[in-house]
């Protein structure tokens, strides 16, 4: 289980990417399962957006260890 700390400190590991880091990590993100969004899509995304969508990722990924 997580606590809120461990939460906080994923959102600001993530505060500080730029949007090509965050599209990055989107498109190799290794988890159960793939994320396949097109460049066209993540490029229309906000970065709160791309923030949020890889953080929801990344949750998901550790819930399942």
């Amino acid at each position: 289980m997580y606590s809120p700390g461990q939460f906080e400190q994923m959102a600001a590991s993530l505060a500080g990417l730029g949007r090509d880091d965050l599209k990055q990590r989107i498109k190799n993100f290794r988890g159960r399962f793939k994320l396949d969004f097109s460049d066209d899509y993540l490029d229309a995304l906000t970065l709160d957006r791309l923030r949020h969508l890889l953080l929801a990722a990344l949750i998901n990924a550790r819930a399942e260890r």
